[in-house]
């Protein structure tokens, strides 16, 4: 893939989110949360772009060329190359919360189960465990975290409006998941980025064991 950067965005630092991302892509897909390729990975580059993963590639063997520019209305700079068909999702993280760095989505089968199985209540209360301090923000067990899970739809702008109004509702947001689908989550850095990721991936999971425990 050729990539022709603006001239106020040194090489140097595109590179270095491209980096950033495929070695996350690649973590992630050792776990087994990116499954054939699905799953798509972003890091804002400035005030007006952003870098994300390529469509169709395997997330366990990208490389620098996998990763492009995109603007913030998510259209594809200085490449030929398409975006990930949800650019969109990672693109209003980025215009609402100007310090947010990193979006990462994965499709775990933990965040897949859990995303059907909530999915008529449309949200998952966690409440009672002390890894919700993980998230930021977040600084006691007996907070209560809510995850919503939206409906899917291959319409990205109908997800974008789900996420317009859970926020405009005056709700706090770090996560949601998406039916049938996976979870999306994001933060200051990619390191802040990944405590999300792995902290609600292990949060989800005790929720199943519970309900499975209880159905017992």
């Amino acid at each position: 893939m050729t990539q022709t950067l603006p001239a106020t965005i040194p090489a140097s630092l595109f590179e270095q989110r491209a980096d950033a991302i495929v070695e996350a892509a690649r973590e992630l897909s050792d776990l087994g949360w990116t499954p054939a390729t699905s799953s798509n990975f972003s890091m804002r580059v400035d005030d007006a772009h952003a870098a994300i993963t390529v469509s169709g590639k395997h997330k366990g063997r990208l490389g620098r060329d996998d990763i492009m520019l995109i603007d913030l209305a998510g259209n594809a700079v200085g490449t030929d190359a398409r975006p990930s068909a949800e650019t969109a999702l990672h693109t209003q993280i980025y215009r609402r919360w100007p310090a947010m760095q990193a979006v990462l989505h994965t499709h775990s089968r933990t965040q897949s189960v859990a995303s059907r199985l909530y999915a008529g209540e449309g949200v998952i209360r966690l409440q009672g465990w002390e890894l919700q301090k993980a998230i930021s923000g977040y600084h006691s067990h007996d907070s209560v975290l809510e995850i919503p899970v939206f409906p899917n739809t291959q319409h990205m702008p109908e997800l974008v409006a789900r996420v317009d109004a859970w926020l405009e509702a005056g709700k706090p947001l770090h996560a949601y998941l998406i039916d049938g689908h996976g979870i999306y989550t994001w933060g200051r850095d990619m390191a802040e980025t990944r405590r999300h990721l792995e902290a609600l991936e292990f949060l989800l999971a005790c929720e199943l064991d519970l309900k499975r425990l209880r159905a017992s």
